[in-house]
């Protein structure tokens, strides 16, 4: 019965909220749109690290040991699992950095992902040493394979340079009144870029690796940048380098790794550009404060960080260019919902993300549940690439600084729901981005419920935020008529109606989600058939009627 209502489900959803899907394949050409679908929050994006995306960790030890015969991750295998990521709804690949990692002062046995040596090659661990082909052709034969099931592929962009980089080329670097590199917070393996000379205008060799970087990964097919501590460089540097890149192809997206919650240069002395400087200089997207989501004891922050979205996105519109966020409560900085709430927690963040008027962003393996705990977490290694003869990690985040076992986590009902809600951001954009947004009293500061509502379509989200104990409460739903339809997309327990309220009792960290129907309308007279045929052959009843009974 559970599976007949998902499917039902779906079917309800896809009559309300069907909408133009976008298809980048043009008579079997590729035709970027990742701006597009970014800016009108349809991107569903899953961050990837090819070396570890599909490594064949043989004696589940937890890191793949090369000399033992393991195969680490590359640019061959990671193909076999682009349609399991198709299935899943994920429409936009982000490339954790694919450059070669530095190996002085390293952190981890395989380098930092984060660590750059060079700007104008492919990591050589990411090459199947298997065949004849370069790394760059296997490089350039993935992001075909992507695109041939229409999901983009956008590039990470490093801020920083190694050490090795800084050994070989010193003048790239800012220094201290000392004369020494200076060291962007504890990255203890990478120095700060001089992007500026002292009187202010641009370093051109810095910006010059810059622009070799989008040569090549836009030789790759690459449709876009995520740029990596994005306010650690000038605006002008960025406005320079988004105009060059678009002079090739207009449609490549810009994403900023900035937020309003960050504020701080990377080291006393280096540069730093807030966040909306950055949209000012060209680009397309920001990183929401999400990762605070987690912190929030009631609903007045995630209104207010919403609401600035909303604010942001209207001044920006007013100058006809466009701008959208990225939905950031799990990135690879953070820790695994699964540490900080277990799979109610998790479920929350994929629900919240398909019924948010953000682009939906996960990191490899949340899907599953996985909690990045690693067997071999911070001991010696018995064998390193690096002059670190330790695994290094952070606890309970996604590991980019070893050879480490394919991501993925024991809940396959969490990648159930993953499937189905990235169904419903799909088939919803619409009314999550034209919808009126209101914020409902639960007389608990613990529950949250949101509403979009647009036309005669209502979606209604409903959260308790505390992880630990049961929560009651209860909503109005005064603008609701007795003949409105409700039906579940996810819901653990029933709401009860009591006359025009919604009475609630909550599991820790439950998450609800209704499709709310006008069904008195002559514009809805077919689907109102349709839904009704569907109660008939299920549990699901009419909004004021109390499913228990």
């Amino acid at each position: 019965m559970k599976k007949l209502l998902r499917y039902i489900s779906v079917l309800i959803v896809a009559v309300f909220f069907s909408s133009p899907s976008f298809a980048a394949l043009n008579n079997g050409v590729w035709v970027n749109d990742a701006r597009a679908l970014f800016l009108q929050n349809k991107a569903i994006i899953m961050a990837i690290n090819i070396r570890t995306f599909n490594a064949n960790d043989k004696n589940k030890n937890d890191i793949v040991e090369i000399e033992k015969g393991e195969t680490p991750g590359n640019f061959v295998n990671a193909v076999k699992r682009l349609d399991e990521l198709a299935e899943l709804g994920i429409n936009t690949i982000h490339l954790l950095p694919v450059t070669p990692t530095g190996k002085v002062k390293a952190i981890g046995t395989a380098g930092s992902l984060y660590a750059i040596s060079d700007f104008t090659k492919l990591n050589p661990q990411l090459d199947d040493t298997t065949n004849n082909l370069s790394v760059y052709d296997e490089a350039k034969a993935f992001v075909k394979e992507c695109h041939k099931r229409n999901i983009r592929v956008i590039f990470d962009m490093p801020s920083c340079g190694s050490y090795d980089m800084f050994l070989a080329e010193p003048s790239l670097f800012m220094t201290d009144a000392a004369g020494q590199p200076l060291v962007p917070l504890d990255w203890t393996d990478v120095r700060i870029f001089k992007t500026q000379n002292a009187d202010g205008s641009l370093n051109d060799a810095v910006y010059s690796l810059y622009k070799q970087y989008i040569d090549m990964v836009q030789k790759l097919g690459a449709d876009g940048i995520r740029a990596d501590v994005a306010t650690s460089k000038p605006a002008k540097f960025w406005q320079n380098l988004i105009s060059y890149a678009r002079r090739n192809d207009q449609q490549f997206l810009f994403i900023a790794e900035a937020s309003e919650s960050w504020s701080e240069p990377l080291a006393p002395g280096a540069p730093f550009t807030p966040y909306y400087n950055l949209l000012e200089a060209g680009f397309d997207g920001w990183y929401g404060s999400f990762f605070n989501f987690k912190d929030w004891d009631n609903s007045a922050k995630f209104e207010k960080e919403l609401s600035l979205i909303e604010t942001i996105r209207k001044e920006f519109e007013t100058k006809k260019q466009p701008k959208a966020v990225i939905g950031s409560f799990a990135t690879h900085d953070v820790e695994s919902p699964i540490n900080t709430g277990g799979m109610p927690f998790a479920n929350m963040i994929i629900w919240l993300q398909a019924t948010l008027p953000v682009n939906s962003y996960f990191v490899d393996g949340i899907q599953t549940g996985d909690a990045y705990q690693y067997k071999y977490a911070n001991q010696k290694a018995a064998k390193t690439y690096t002059d670190d003869d330790y695994y290094f990690v952070h606890k309970g985040k996604f590991d980019i600084f070893n050879f480490s076992r394919k991501p993925g986590g024991p809940n396959p009902s969490l990648l159930l729901d993953f499937k189905m809600a990235n169904k419903l951001k799909s088939m919803s954009t619409e009314i999550l981005n034209k919808g009126t947004l209101s914020f409902l009293d639960t007389g608990n500061p613990s529950i949250f419920a949101y509403q979009f509502k647009l036309r005669y379509s209502t979606i209604l989200v409903i959260l308790n935020k505390d992880l630990v104990y049961q929560s009651e409460g209860k909503i109005s739903i005064k603008d609701h008529s007795p003949e409105d339809i409700m039906f579940p997309l996810k819901s653990i327990s029933n709401p009860i109606m009591n006359k025009k309220n919604l009475i609630l009792n909550m599991a820790p960290g439950e998450t609800m989600v209704f499709l709310i129907s006008k069904t008195d309308t002559p514009e809805k007279k077919e689907h109102s058939g349709f839904i009704k045929k569907t109660i008939t052959t299920t549990p699901i009843s009419p909004i004021y009627q109390n499913p228990k009974k």
